[in-house]
Order: C-alpha cells, then structure tokens, then sequence
C-alpha cells in the first residue's frame, strides 16, 4: 500500500505543469479584455490553451526579442509546441531551414546557412532561432519572397474577403505606412504599398492556419494586430475564431482591445531618429 501511495504521488507529480522561469524583462501585463493586471506565470497559464498565438513586437526592440524567446520555452514546458513561425523567413529560406534543423548539429556559420536577411538583425533574432531549431517542431517561414514583393508592388491583386477590405482598415494602414516612411512617399505609390502590407498580412495567416498547431507567429505589431493584420485575414481566409494576440509594447504606448487580447508592456528603450535618417537618404 506504500508503495502504491508513493507511485500515485510521483505520477501526479509528473502530470502537473512545470513553472516558468521568471521572465528576463521587468514589465506589466494585462488582459485587455477583462482589464485585469497578471504575472508571467498566470499569462503564460491563459496563453497555453490557444491553438493558434500572435505575438506583436517592435521589431528593434531587444526586450521584446527576449521575452519572446522567454515565450517559447515557457508555453512548450506547459504542453507540446506544434509549429513557430516568423515573418523574418521567405518560403526561398525554408528548404534552408530544414536542412539546418535535419542536420546532427547546428552550422558554425548559421545565418550563413539560413541566408539569413540583413534587414533583420542577427543579434537580436539569432537566439530564438538557435532555440526553435534545436527543438522538435518545425521553424516555418511566414512571409513574402523578394520576387513575391515586387510583382505585387507592381501590379496589386484583387484582396478577397469582406474584413481585409473595409475602408476603416484601410485608412489605419494608409496612415501607418506614411508614417513608417516619415511621410515621404509620394501619394502615387501608397496603393501598391498598402497591397504589399495586406498580402504579406495574408500570407501570415495562410501559412498559420497551414501550420502544425499550437502555432505560435513572430511578426511586427501592425501585422499582429486583430483590428488591422493577420487575425482578419485568417477569419476572411474561413477560420471560426482569430487567433489570440499577445503585443509587445512599450510603456506609454496606446494598445487596446480592438487591437489584442493582451499586452505586456516593457521599458521605453531610445531608438534612432529613423526619419531623420530617411530623409538624409531622400536629400531632404
């Protein structure tokens, strides 16, 4: 009978969720639908059931990279990852990817061995690499090809589906990319851009509702976002629910429940007067 108590209790024991490591960046989350303020476990706990999770960053931000890599290991300790994809690979990086993820151990030289994009920068996105290869599920790209980009850029597909295509989702992305470029592309060009930012936003949500599930996506907080991104392609795309969202934002940024379920807010970091560097570029 001791033996018997002492076995039932061991296996309890391995049945029950391990705890997350505490996060390596200080910051407060909220459940913008109930407004409540939680811990790194208890968001942790609310994201694991999701089949499907978007996570928002600002994509030089280091925190958020962090946290994202805090992310991954946290929810698969809880239950079994399907599939991380990222908008910073092309479909002409996946055979790549595979071989790398095949092989007995990871390349000296990996972002050789992946092409990986200069745009994206290494440090930053190389650890949540590094992890996702070495671990069982697939890493799977989620964005546009270069040769992809440009046809559509110059001639822009009819987008299908009545959410993509309202006029109010319109006008917040015309918005955000005039000022993602410091206003200074000419008005002649903002219907190809906007067509660009909407097929990768389809894209995303192809290559998500494709991918093994739980899937967790890494994208940009405009693609991320439920009232303008992903989420309404994946709906106009025929899914029965959007996948949950979690943006990464820092302190004294405006994110609310149109545009994500919850948002961790980290420290403001200075960045770069990017405009001030577009427009040097511009001659202006």
């Amino acid at each position: 009978m001791r033996l018997m108590v002492i076995l039932a209790v061991l296996m309890l024991s391995a049945c029950q969720h391990v705890t997350a490591p505490a996060p390596p960046v200080v910051g407060q989350i909220v459940d913008l639908r109930s407004g409540q303020v939680l811990t790194a476990q208890e968001l942790i706990g609310q994201l694991a059931p999701s089949s499907r999770l978007i996570v928002g960053e600002q994509h030089d931000n280091r925190d958020h990279h962090e946290l994202q890599r805090w992310l991954l290991q946290a929810l698969g300790d809880q239950r079994a990852q399907g599939s991380l994809l990222l908008e910073m690979l092309t479909p002409d990086q996946q055979a790549r990817v595979d071989d790398v993820r095949q092989a007995a151990s990871l390349p000296a030289d990996l972002p050789g061995a992946l092409a990986w994009q200069a745009g994206w920068d290494w440090d930053l996105y190389g650890p949540i690499v590094r992890f996702a290869l070495t671990q069982p599920y697939p890493l799977l790209a989620a964005n546009l090809q270069a040769t992809e980009v440009r046809a559509i850029y110059a001639d822009p597909p009819t987008l299908s589906g009545t959410r993509s295509n309202a006029a109010s989702v319109w006008t917040r992305l015309l918005a955000q990319v005039s000022e993602s470029h410091c206003g200074l592309l000419p008005e002649s060009q903002m219907p190809a851009m906007l067509a660009v930012q909407q097929q990768r936003d389809r894209r995303m949500a192809e290559r998500l509702l494709a991918a093994p599930a739980p899937s967790l996506l890494l994208a940009g907080a405009y693609h991320a976002r439920k009232d303008v991104g992903v989420p309404l392609h994946v709906l106009d795309l025929g899914a029965a629910q959007a996948p949950t969202v979690l943006m990464l934002a820092q302190q004294g940024s405006e994110v609310t429940a149109a545009m994500a379920d919850y948002v961790w807010y980290t420290p403001v970091i200075p960045a770069p007067d990017y405009c001030a560097q577009m427009r040097k570029q511009f001659g202006q």
